[in-house]
């Protein structure tokens, strides 16, 4: 073999449309070993992993994936893929002694404290904070999801989620009917419907048809049309884009009271962090009426790093010994 039997980790981030493997000697990843699949080439992760191990030709000793959806009693299902996960599989596919399954934010949570600091864009200063305060991560990608990072004296815990799923918060005139807009999808206005890739392509089909010049794009021809500067509907998609962000951001910060720091995470959100500054986030942020002056207790940030999902499911198998 190629990887001396039963030293390693094997981790996972498995996303709506790729599933990046590598490999980790206690939290370090070992990123000459990251290899990427498009998951609409296999029928399910156990034909992912296989491939991997016979590639990397490894024997892990244990085994952690991070998955885009809810995990309940170590089975996952993906919320963006027909893929369905749980530890049996996961031990038979790795022949690894010991697995476990993370939602891909709960990965994220426990990265925090191990990615390097120009990995990481500030976007509203942080106020100083004790080492245990709360902190929150909220992924933007081919979907959305949120999920607070506890501190206790027992070690980390990250509780999963699934706030993509929520009501699309409305209260101005344009948010109620982008709302009544986004509700013809499926019949109900989420978060996810708009604060995700699909949901650029919307919003940009959205302001194209306010204008009477109807139009669509993939997301990435819509970011790319912004940084040029020669669209104003991918500009005014963006801008929208910017301030529904700050309004659930800051009311997922409400309910979780993250003094510790906000971290956005994931391909859109990395995407949009050139813009957010100038395009509404931190006035939608922090308009919370009485509470506006509070909402300056946190901090937030991009996370840059495409590989924390990795760091974060090789630091849970470190900090529980798996």
């Amino acid at each position: 073999m190629a990887h001396p039997p039963n030293t390693l980790s094997l981790v996972s981030d498995i996303g709506g449309t790729n599933t990046r493997v590598a490999l980790a000697d206690g939290r370090r990843v070992l990123t000459d070993s990251i290899r990427r699949y498009r998951n609409a080439d296999f029928a399910g992760l156990e034909s992912v992993l296989s491939r991997y191990i016979e590639e990397e030709a490894v024997d892990p000793a244990s085994a952690c994936v991070a998955v885009a959806g809810p995990v309940r009693d170590g089975k996952a299902d993906m919320t963006n893929l027909d893929w369905t996960i749980d530890e049996t599989t996961l031990a038979r596919a790795t022949r690894a002694e010991t697995v476990a399954i993370l939602n891909d934010l709960q990965a994220q949570g426990h990265a925090l404290g191990h990615i390097e600091a120009d990995q990481i864009t500030e976007i509203l200063p942080f106020p100083d904070a004790s080492d245990t305060a709360t902190k929150l991560v909220i992924g933007v990608g081919t979907g959305f999801n949120s999920a607070p990072v506890y501190e206790f004296a027992a070690g980390r815990e990250v509780m999963p989620a699934e706030s993509g799923h929520a009501t699309l918060p409305a209260h101005t005139e344009e948010e109620i009917e982008l709302s009544r807009y986004v509700s013809t999808a499926h019949g109900f206005p989420s978060v996810e419907d708009v604060l995700s890739g699909r949901g650029i392509e919307r919003l940009y089909r959205w302001v194209g048809e306010r204008s009477g010049h109807p139009r669509e794009a993939k997301a990435s021809e819509i970011m790319a049309a912004c940084a040029k500067g020669d669209d104003e509907a991918a500009h005014e998609a963006v801008r929208v884009f910017s301030r529904m962000l700050g309004a659930v951001a800051g009311n997922l910060a409400l309910i979780t009271l993250p003094f510790g720091g906000v971290y956005l995470v994931g391909g859109v959100a990395r995407a949009v962090a050139p813009y957010l500054k100038d395009h509404g986030f931190s006035d939608a942020f922090r308009d919370k009426g009485r509470f506006a002056g509070f909402m300056h207790n946190f901090g937030v940030a991009v996370i840059e790093d495409d590989y924390a999902a990795l760091t974060g499911s090789a630091a849970y198998l470190a900090s529980r010994n798996l």
